[in-house]
Formats: C-alpha cells, sequence, structure tokens
C-alpha cells in the first residue's frame, strides 16, 4: 500500500498539544497514521519555523517553566517519526510561494505549504478553511487543499 503524502500547515501540527481540541479524533489518527508508515508527512522549513514559535507561546500561555526548551522538545518528537521529512524551500517553491501570495491574501507561510505540496505531488493540509481563505476556495481547490476538520477531504468542491 502507498503512503499519503501530505504537506502538513502549522496549525495541522499544533493541535496536537490541544488536548480540548474539537479536532482531537482527526489528530490522533492523522498521527496514528504517520507513526505507522501510513502517512508520508512533509513540514516545510518555514512551517518548522512558526511550530517553534507558536508551541513556545502555547507552552508560555500553559505556564510551563521553559517554554522554548518544550516547544524545541515537540519538534525534535515530531521529527524523530521516520515517515515525517522537513521540506526545504527550492528556488521552484519560493517562486510559486510568491506568486500564490499575489494572487492570494493568505499568509506567506501558507502559500509555501501549498508550493511544497505542488513540488512533491503531494496534498497540502490545514486544519479548517480559515476566513481569509474563503474568498479562493476555486484557486484553493485547483491545488487540491485539504483539512483536516473535513475529515481530510475539501469542503471547496460540491
Amino acid at each position: 500500500m502507498k503512503a499519503d503524502r501530505l504537506v502538513l500547515d502549522t496549525s495541522v501540527i499544533v493541535e496536537y498539544l490541544d488536548e480540548e481540541s474539537p479536532y482531537a479524533t482527526e489528530v490522533e489518527k492523522l498521527y496514528a497514521d504517520i507513526s505507522r508508515g501510513r502517512v508520508r508527512a512533509y513540514v516545510p522549513a518555514t512551517t518548522l519555523s512558526e511550530v517553534l514559535y507558536v508551541c513556545a507561546r502555547v507552552y508560555r500561555e500553559a505556564g510551563v517553566v521553559d517554554p522554548n526548551k518544550e516547544a524545541r522538545r515537540f519538534i525534535t518528537w515530531l521529527l524523530s517519526h521516520s515517515s515525517v521529512r522537513v521540506a526545504r524551500p527550492t528556488l521552484q517553491i519560493s517562486i510559486l510561494a510568491g506568486e500564490l501570495r499575489k494572487e492570494m491574501r493568505i499568509s506567506l507561510p501558507d502559500c509555501y505549504v501549498i508550493a511544497t505540496a505542488k513540488a512533491l505531488r503531494a496534498t497540502p493540509l490545514f486544519l479548517k478553511l480559515e476566513r481569509e481563505m474563503e474568498p479562493y476556495a476555486s484557486l484553493l481547490a485547483e491545488y487540491n487543499v485539504r483539512f483536516l476538520s473535513e475529515g481530510g477531504r475539501s469542503p471547496l468542491r460540491p
């Protein structure tokens, strides 16, 4: 059986830390599939930077003594999975991310997730359809963007 290839957005990764997440079931299934090798997960280098920042903030708000150390530990754990790879930006990815940013008013890191997925022939996976993405539904559908909140499906197409 061939593993699904997903490029993970920060929201999908960091949601793992939220024990009370409304998406806990979907997150647990995704990480179980990654651990079993059913899913090959790619994390753009830009997303990794964002994950470190967001995790440290989450840990700080939770009152953790050394939030940066815990954030780094979380990243080490994430990358310890044999089915998780860091995707470094290539010239092709960087140019496409810039082109996407010009077309859509979404964050540049989100554009890198989509561009990386296109370059790797993978599926870009976000936690949920954000309000800033809604006006670009048809373009996101062209790039096969999926959402964990929709069970990995896209609500962008009827």
